[in-house]
C-alpha cells in the first residue's frame, strides 16, 4: 500500500494553522506555533529530526516514503525504541484483519517528515475502522484495544489528518468469510496458522484425493495415510474421517481443481460436527518456508490456547500483570507489552 499520495494531499493544505498534538489539543486558529511552543505542547525536550527508515523496522517497509520523523507520534525518542515497540504489532498485519492496518500503525510509528516540524496524525475514523476490524478477535478473549492508540485521542475528519484508503464496508466483514471458500482461500502466514490452530479441535497433515458435492457441502476425500497434529480421534474416527466445507457446493477451490493436488501434502484444520464430519476452517499446501515450519514446530510441541498472552514476534512470554483486558496499564506512554495481537490466548511452549 502506498501512503505518499494521501500524505502529499494534506501537506499541500497550508491555509489553516491548526496543529493537533497527541492528547494535548490544538493550537488556536491562525496561530502558528513556534518551535518552543511545539515542544511544550508535545512534552518533548528535543527538536524533531528526519531520519531514513531503517530496513529492520519491519512493520513499516514499502510505505511510499523513505524518511520518518523522530521522535515519532508515540513519543519514541530513539530508532531502537521504535523498532522494539513496533515488533509487537507485526503479527497484526499477518492476519489481514483490516486493509488499512499498516497505514494506521505506520502513521504513528514512522510518520512522514514534513517541513516546519509539522505533525499529521491519523484521522479518528481511520483508527476506529482499524480498531473495529481487528478488535473482534481480541474481544473474543476479553482483551481491549490498547490505550496507547485509543481512537478519541486522534483528530476528527474535519481537521487535517490521514484518512483511511480502503473502500468502506461493515466492520464484521473483515473477520467473517467473504465467500464460501474461506477455508481454502486463507493466507498461510505464521499468524494465520497459529490463529486457526487455536480455533480448531482437529489438525492433520494429509494428501487429497478428490472432492464432490453432497447436500450443499463440498466433501473432500483424503488418502488413508494421515498424520495427526492436534485432536483425540479414535482409530475408527480417523479411518472414516470426512472433511467438508459447509455450504461450499458452489465453491471454487484452487487446491481441489489442480491436477498436481494428489501429489502434495496439505495441512487441514477444523472441528467435528454432530454427524462425525470434519468441518474445515483452514486448509493449505504443506510449505517449507520459515514461518510455516516454525508454526508447525510449535504445534507439535503442544500449543496451549488457554489464557496467557505470548509474544510470537520475539518468542518470549509476556507479563500479564495488568490483569488482562487493558494492556499496558502501568507502561510508559507509547509502550506496548510484547503480545501476539492475532490470537491473544495462545501460550507457546517456549522455555
Amino acid at each position: 500500500m502506498r501512503f505518499l499520495p494521501v500524505l502529499c494531499a494534506f501537506v499541500s493544505v497550508q491555509a489553516s494553522f491548526y496543529d493537533y498534538k497527541y492528547g494535548d489539543g490544538y493550537v488556536s486558529d491562525g496561530e502558528k506555533p513556534t518551535a518552543w511552543q511545539g515542544t511544550l505542547l508535545s512534552g518533548r525536550m528535543s527538536q524533531p529530526k528526519c531520519i531514513d527508515i531503517p530496513k529492520n523496522l519491519t512493520l513499516c517497509q514499502n510505505i511510499g516514503y523513505d524518511q520518518m520523523r523522530l521522535p515519532n507520534l508515540l513519543d519514541h525518542d530513539s530508532i531502537n525504541e521504535v523498532i522494539q515497540q513496533s515488533r509487537s504489532w507485526i503479527s497484526l498485519l499477518g492476519v489481514h484483519c483490516h486493509p488499512d492496518t499498516k497505514l494506521f500503525l505506520c502513521s504513528l510509528f514512522s510518520p512522514v517528515c514534513l517541513e516546519r516540524d509539522r505533525e499529521i496524525y491519523p484521522c479518528r475514523s481511520l483508527c476506529e475502522s482499524v480498531r473495529d476490524g481487528c478488535e473482534t478477535i481480541m474481544k473474543t478473549y476479553s482483551y481491549k484495544w490498547p490505550d496507547m492508540v485509543r481512537c478519541d485521542k486522534f483528530p476528527d475528519d474535519t481537521e487535517m489528518c490521514i484518512p483511511g484508503q480502503s473502500t468502506a464496508m461493515p466492520p464484521s466483514r473483515y473477520n467473517k468469510p467473504q465467500n464460501l471458500c474461506s477455508a481454502c482461500n486463507q493466507i498461510n502466514t505464521f499468524e494465520s496458522l497459529i490463529h486457526n490452530y487455536c480455533r480448531s479441535t482437529v489438525v492433520i497433515k494429509v494428501k487429497l484425493k478428490k472432492a464432490s458435492m453432497r447436500k450443499g457441502n463440498l466433501v473432500v476425500y483424503i488418502k488413508k495415510k494421515k498424520k495427526m497434529i492436534k485432536g483425540n480421534l479414535s482409530k475408527k474416527e480417523k479411518r472414516k474421517l470426512t472433511p467438508i466445507i459447509e455450504d461450499g457446493a458452489s465453491c471454487d477451490c484452487a487446491y481441489l481443481s489442480s491436477n498436481s493436488t494428489s501429489k502434495k501434502s496439505f495441512i487441514i484444520m477444523g472441528n467435528m460436527t454432530d454427524e462425525g464430519e470434519l468441518s474445515l476452517i483452514f486448509m493449505s499446501t504443506w510449505e517449507r518456508n520459515k514461518g510455516f515450519r516454525r508454526a508447525v514446530r510449535m504445534m507439535k510441541k503442544g500449543l496451549s490456547c488457554d489464557s496467557d498472552i505470548i509474544a510470537i514476534s520475539d518468542g518470549s512470554k509476556t507479563d500479564n500483570s495488568s490483569g488482562g483486558g487493558n494492556l499496558g496499564i502501568n507502561a510508559p506512554k507509547g509502550t506496548v507489552y510484547n503480545w501476539f495481537f492475532v490470537d491473544l490466548t495462545c501460550q507457546l511452549g517456549i522455555p
